[in-house]
């Protein structure tokens, strides 16, 4: 589904040149999901933002669905840490902005809405605005609205950052579930491992800036995965230990460059 072909970018200011990331090469399959994971400012997000086609890269290209990324890549959605609900509209009129945009019909979209409501487990508060709604509420809606327009891959960066630890288990277990039963291709960002590798296929660990992909680890734990109790198994605890081997020093390392 995602093909990152040595793709490497440079931002300039004026005279000042940022080596962002180091070129990138990998390869995300069909329905798989992969999270990515690294110290902060080592280009977790700037990749995430060329695959969207927020940002261009400065060599080499990104290939979605056998097509290069030049532009905006509306064959994704894209759900970051922040809210992006608007106020004014309900939970409904939310979830139906990006339809409306795309000029569908309006019995069609009151069809999806309710679909996308049932789905996350909000059927009875498509009425409800956010203010109305909990912090999980919000996020549920927010992830409703980018599969309201169905598109084969979701980009996610640190959606569950700004929740309670509590909270944080339960979305990642509704997450699973959506895309156990949608099939979508999901390129996740995270600073938490327990996170990474509760949800992931693969975890690619990037190093200290300029970023580059250090190791990508396949998560061989069954499915389905129970958030709240596996981090108590024994194969867990092997798993997090080998990818934490990976990324202490790259956080290390960016730490010591930040103090420096």
């Amino acid at each position: 589904m995602i093909e990152i072909k040595g793709a490497a970018k440079t931002f300039r200011t004026g005279a000042r040149v940022t080596a962002a990331l180091e070129p990138i090469d990998l390869a995300i399959a069909d329905g798989e999901f992969v999270s990515f994971i690294g110290p902060s400012g080592c280009g977790k997000s700037t990749l995430l933002n060329m695959i969207a086609g927020i940002i261009a890269p400065s060599s080499g290209a990104i290939v979605h669905d056998g097509r290069t990324v030049a532009g905006a890549n509306t064959a994704t959605g894209y759900m970051t840490q922040q809210d992006s609900l608007l106020p004014w509209r309900t939970a409904a009129a939310n979830i139906a902005l990006p339809l409306a945009l795309r000029r569908t019909p309006p019995a069609a979209i009151d069809a999806r809405v309710a679909q996308m409501l049932a789905l996350v487990g909000l059927a009875n508060f498509g009425g409800h605005f956010p203010a109305e709604l909990s912090g999980g509420m919000k996020k549920r809606v927010a992830l409703a609205q980018i599969l309201a327009y169905d598109p084969p891959t979701l980009l996610m960066d640190e959606p569950f950052g700004a929740l309670d630890a509590q909270l944080k288990l339960i979305m990642q277990g509704e997450l699973m579930r959506i895309w156990e039963n949608a099939g979508k291709t999901i390129v996740f960002v995270t600073h938490d491992l327990a996170e990474a590798i509760t949800l992931s296929d693969r975890v690619a660990v990037f190093s200290s800036r300029p970023g580059r992909i250090k190791a990508v680890e396949t998560i061989d734990l069954p499915r389905p995965r129970d958030p709240l109790r596996i981090q108590f198994e024994p194969a867990y605890r092997a798993v997090h230990q080998r990818l934490w081997d990976l990324l202490a020093p790259e956080i290390e390392a960016s730490r010591a460059e930040a103090f420096a």
